[in-house]
């Protein structure tokens, strides 16, 4: 008898917690958090019916461009020039974004300076992909 009482014991104190943890949960997950439209209505969390979502993060370039405009505006573009030169000597995978970033340097730099002013801040970085975005401004 005293045996059977261990064994029933045993199998309790490993069964119980797991129907304790499973109906716990499937008792959350029938709760009505928010006024119900119909008596059947099973709350889930998902992508398609989240409010937010994640964005997505921003890429490495992304948040040297914005530095560097940021720089730029503060400063002057020879600055955001240098800064350039600096992070893609660093980090040498922004290299492909090179061009791209300093023609944005070049077009926000005319914004600032005028195209005379612009033009004399001109340096070889990212060979003349500065000098490019100057003159493609309109």
């Amino acid at each position: 008898m005293n045996q059977a009482a261990r064994r029933i014991g045993r199998t309790l104190a490993l069964v119980l917690p797991v129907v304790l943890v499973l109906s716990g949960t499937l008792a959350v997950t029938r709760v009505p958090w928010a006024a119900p439209t119909s008596e059947s209505q099973v709350l889930t969390a998902s992508s398609e019916t989240a409010s937010t979502q994640a964005k997505a993060p921003r890429q490495a370039h992304e948040v040297l461009r914005d530095r560097l405009l940021t720089e730029l505006q503060e400063k002057n573009p020879g600055e955001a020039l240098t800064g350039l030169q600096t992070a893609v000597n660093g980090r040498p995978s922004l290299a492909r974004h090179c061009a791209e970033l300093a023609r944005a340097l070049g077009r926000a730099a005319v914004a600032k300076y005028g195209l005379k002013g612009a033009q004399s801040f001109a340096r070889p970085v990212c060979d003349t992909s500065y000098a490019a975005g100057v003159a493609q401004t309109p």
